[in-house]
């Protein structure tokens, strides 16, 4: 079967992966985690993992969430592609509607005459979104082109780039975007535009545990391993259980000839993706 990575998962819903991961735990899913500690979701973790988000905006106790998401993950079919069900709120209600039926899943009662005009569509497909050029974008807010370009990522990267550029000359704040700004800069093997790129992250966002994690990965690549230990500490304390960075770190520790350290850090890094 499919899954998606959290990175992926952030991308189609537009969320960082720290909230991806939030969101995981109050909707009570239980993502499998493969050996090097990355979360992967299936399909219906995904569209689960938006209406906990929508429920959540609209100020849903956390016990009517949980029952809510539980009731809707036994009923939402394991095969559907992810175009085929839109997940909206209506009037208080939870209404879930696949290509035949829409239906809300507290009560399990049909609701007829019901359509969901696609243009406004929750999970939208991310082809349809990459699809759309930059150049006819004018007047989108910072969010707006931040979502423009995690569509955008996989397939047109160089887009991608213009899209969180745009958005950070918006909004300085936005850390995610720039976050994926340097992602692609790194990928790209531009080190000081992604060590730039995730510092302004850092600063939009100082609790941040990816562009943390990012930058001590970036710092690692330009050779400063005292600064990438520090900045790995830093991820750690923002997100205590980033398996991956207690990895490095015990890498990093064991390189500079500190046992115990690195020993420790080993340890973590085995028991969060143990229990994980």
């Amino acid at each position: 079967m499919a899954n998606y990575s959290t990175g992926e998962v952030a991308e189609v819903l537009g969320l960082s992966q720290e909230r991806v991961r939030r969101l995981a735990a109050s909707a009570d899913l239980h993502p499998e985690r493969p050996a090097r500690g990355w979360y992967r979701f299936e399909f219906r973790d995904l569209v689960l993992l938006r209406a906990a988000l929508e429920l959540e905006k609209s100020g849903v106790s956390p016990r009517r969430l949980l029952r809510s998401l539980r009731d809707l993950k036994r009923q939402l079919p394991a095969d559907r592609p992810l175009t085929a069900i839109r997940i909206t709120l209506e009037a208080d209600e939870l209404v879930v509607q696949d290509e035949e039926l829409a239906w809300n899943p507290e009560s399990g009662q049909v609701q007829l005459g019901l359509r969901v005009d696609d243009s406004g569509a929750d999970v939208e497909p991310l082809d349809r979104r990459r699809a759309r050029p930059v150049t006819a974008e004018r007047r989108l807010k910072a969010e707006d082109w931040y979502e423009l370009g995690c569509g955008l990522q996989a397939g047109s990267p160089d887009q991608a780039m213009e899209a969180f550029r745009r958005a950070v000359e918006l909004d300085a704040g936005l850390s995610d975007a720039h976050v994926n700004l340097g992602v692609l800069l790194h990928e790209r093997s531009d080190l000081e535009g992604a060590e730039v790129c995730y510092r302004l992250a850092l600063r939009a966002d100082p609790q941040s545990a990816t562009a943390a994690y990012n930058l001590g990965v970036v710092l690692e690549d330009m050779g400063k391993p005292d600064e990438a230990t520090e900045v790995y500490r830093r991820a750690i304390e923002c997100d205590p259980l980033l398996a991956d960075a207690y990895y490095n770190l015990s890498r990093l520790y064991e390189r500079a000839g500190d046992r115990a350290a690195a020993l420790r850090h080993l340890r973590s890094y085995s028991e969060l993706v143990k229990i994980n």
